[in-house]
């Protein structure tokens, strides 16, 4: 089939903005999501959305149906970005078209060539026109669609060694353990990490850490005991206490517990729910780190909380787009079956 391709393109994507005139995509109100795709634009038959834990978890809290919500989210916006929380996931699908001027990562590919992006869906048109199902234990949506990626937009061609529901959901988070990768670099000799939350976030990034420094101590707390149980059980960390990251001072006396009052050198923040910023703060020694990588993080909170309890840490902040991050973390659940076992049986695979 013969793909008719528009004329005007910017690498960034900016020409399918609407409003606000003169912003990038990411913070556009509204987005042109309409066919047929721009010349310097790859056109992708989307199979799935992965909608980010945050986001998933608020469409839920309403009460409303998830399918329901996000029709209307697209229809309004262009788009997959919940406006309460502002993020969006990722998709995965099939390359429909690549236009002649198309230069990013995927030129060259045949039709058909089955992908994920690494972007986010809060940058990317969407051109929905159906949802057939909702997986919520995986935060995954079927859907027909299609969406228009720029050229400056990385992806990744989906491997055909790991299911697509698996493979989607490893690259939907991958930047988080490509940056614990490189973090625990500054980790001293024998030192302590804690990561807040054990989703599928955190479990590639105890395994990225526990790969790279089998010295250190790794520790995990989360709200519920079963996804701390499934880790420590995989081996991924070293110890785990059940408590709500909310309660910051909780979350203190627990890592005060696994450091004997020494608290973490460096911190791993991955929660999905907001009010928790304190608790990556309060759980940090003096001069050690602490990466916020959830989207669900207030950025406010955590600088204007650190100054008020005088707290000499640094803060990092998670880039979801690190050189290399699809391929670790693909890397990381292939050299590791328990981690792949413990992914797979959350998807129910």
């Amino acid at each position: 089939m013969t793909t008719a391709f528009r004329t005007g393109r910017d690498p960034l994507g900016c020409h399918r903005v609407l409003h606000p005139q003169g912003t990038l995509p990411q913070a556009a109100d509204r987005l042109d999501n309409s066919l047929p795709p721009f010349e310097d634009e790859v056109q992708i038959a989307v199979e799935r959305l992965n909608v980010d834990a945050a986001s998933f978890t608020q469409l839920e809290s309403t009460g409303r149906p998830v399918a329901q919500q996000i029709e209307e989210i697209v229809q309004q916006r262009g788009k997959m970005q919940n406006p309460v929380t502002g993020s969006g996931g990722m998709l995965l699908g099939r390359i429909a078209a690549i236009g002649p001027a198309y230069e990013g990562c995927l030129k060259g590919l045949p039709i058909g060539t089955s992908v994920a992006t690494l972007v986010s869906l809060t940058l990317t048109p969407l051109h929905l026109k159906r949802i057939l199902a909702v997986h919520p234990h995986a935060h995954q949506v079927e859907v027909e669609a299609f969406a228009m990626l720029p050229s400056s937009a990385p992806a990744a061609v989906v491997p055909n060694d790991l299911a697509p529901t698996l493979a989607l959901s490893v690259l939907d988070v991958c930047g988080a353990p490509a940056l614990v990768h490189r973090m625990v670099q500054r980790v001293p000799q024998n030192g302590h990490m804690l990561f807040i939350g054990a989703g599928k976030s955190g479990v590639l990034s105890m395994a990225a850490a526990r790969a790279v420094r089998p010295d250190l101590k790794l520790w995990a707390i989360d709200r519920y005991q079963g996804p701390l149980d499934e880790a420590y059980a995989a081996g991924l960390c070293d110890g785990v206490h059940a408590v709500d990251a909310a309660d910051a001072l909780a979350v203190r006396a627990a890592v005060q517990e696994f450091t004997h009052g020494a608290l973490a050198d460096a911190v791993i923040h991955m929660t999905s729910l907001p009010g928790t910023e304190m608790a990556g703060i309060l759980a940090t020694r003096k001069r050690g780190t602490c990466l916020y990588f959830g989207m669900a993080t207030s950025f406010s909170r955590v600088a204007l909380g650190a100054e008020g309890v005088g707290a000499d840490i640094d803060l990092l902040i998670g880039n979801g787009f690190v050189e290399g991050h699809a391929d670790l973390a693909m890397d990381l659940v292939r050299a590791n079956p328990r981690l792949r076992g413990l992914m797979s049986k959350r998807l129910g695979l």
